[in-house]
């Protein structure tokens, strides 16, 4: 079992912490706004002061934040991560950030004798809660195999992508296919019920058949009961649309269906729906067809 310091107790941090303290990890739990450890207490693990405490003896450090500039805040200067953790521990950064600030981090990180993998992962709350996310890494394969056993504790579906910032390559491809597979089931429900099909009924049997998915499944009671309390924030995935639409400028690939989901996404931020959970993309479909649910 390792001592691990995890920074950033949010939607997906919290129950990842919590898992890992379950699974008998000694874990020491940090957040930039306070309150948030109070689960992962009650799972046995223990709520650090500071960024130095819960990184200072711990053999892993997992970082969980939203975007690029919160890693580059929690990891650089005198009161971060590389000036703090001991030489030989093993950083994973499991949240969603460009390839380019994974690639900078593992470069700066090996000069303090820290190892990096980059790790971030897909399957939001529920698969955060259930321990059944799929992590997609970055790294060196003799890092990946000392982490194998903590992924495990996390998700299912655990894979080496390749070398440093290919994980964040392949979450920036999961998130295009995550909007696209939204955009589309969002349309088809207004599609539906403004066809006068029963919801239930109709996403039922499309889920067994080649239109289903793991969105699909997912978000189904969400898109039914119009609930869109956030499993994952469009505003975060505004965040990762940015990153694929740029990584793919850079290597000269189209993304002609992507750009349209991301203008879409943009455009629910822009109306205030940031907050929601990205099933809300739905009230765009709404808004364009002149439509409004009745509960």
């Amino acid at each position: 079992m390792s001592t691990i310091g995890f920074l950033g107790l949010g939607i997906m941090g919290s129950p990842m912490a919590v898992n890992l303290a379950k699974a008998g990890h000694a874990v020491l739990g940090w957040n930039r706004s306070p309150g948030k450890a109070n689960a992962l207490v009650a799972a046995g693990g223990r709520e650090a002061t500071s960024i130095a405490d819960a990184v200072r003896d711990a053999d892993v450090v997992i970082t969980m934040v939203p975007a690029s500039p919160h890693v580059e805040a929690i990891a650089y200067g005198p009161e971060g991560i590389l000036a703090n953790a001991k030489s030989g521990a093993l950083l994973i950064d499991m949240s969603s950030i460009t390839p380019q600030t994974s690639i900078d981090l593992a470069k700066n990180a090996a000069e303090k004798g820290i190892r990096v993998l980059d790790a971030p992962v897909s399957g939001g709350e529920a698969g955060a809660i259930e321990a059944v996310l799929s992590i997609m890494v970055g790294g060196q394969q003799a890092d990946f195999d000392v982490a194998k056993p903590i992924f495990e504790a996390l998700g299912k579906t655990i894979v080496l992508c390749g070398p440093h910032g290919s994980g964040q390559t392949v979450k920036a491809a999961n998130q295009l296919i995550v909007a696209v597979n939204i955009q589309a089931c969002a349309e088809a429900v207004v599609f539906l019920e403004k066809s006068g099909v029963d919801l239930a009924a109709a996403l039922d049997v499309l889920g067994g058949g080649l239109a289903g998915s793991t969105v699909l499944a997912r978000k189904a009671d969400n898109f039914k009961n119009r609930d869109f309390k956030p499993g994952f924030r469009i505003d975060l995935h505004h965040k990762d649309m940015g990153i694929v639409t740029d990584a793919a400028r850079t290597v000269g690939a189209a993304l002609p269906v992507g750009a349209t989901a991301a203008q879409l996404i943009a455009s629910a931020v822009a109306r205030g729906d940031g907050a929601l959970d990205h099933s809300a993309l739905l009230r765009g479909v709404e808004l364009l067809s002149g439509y409004r649910h009745e509960r």
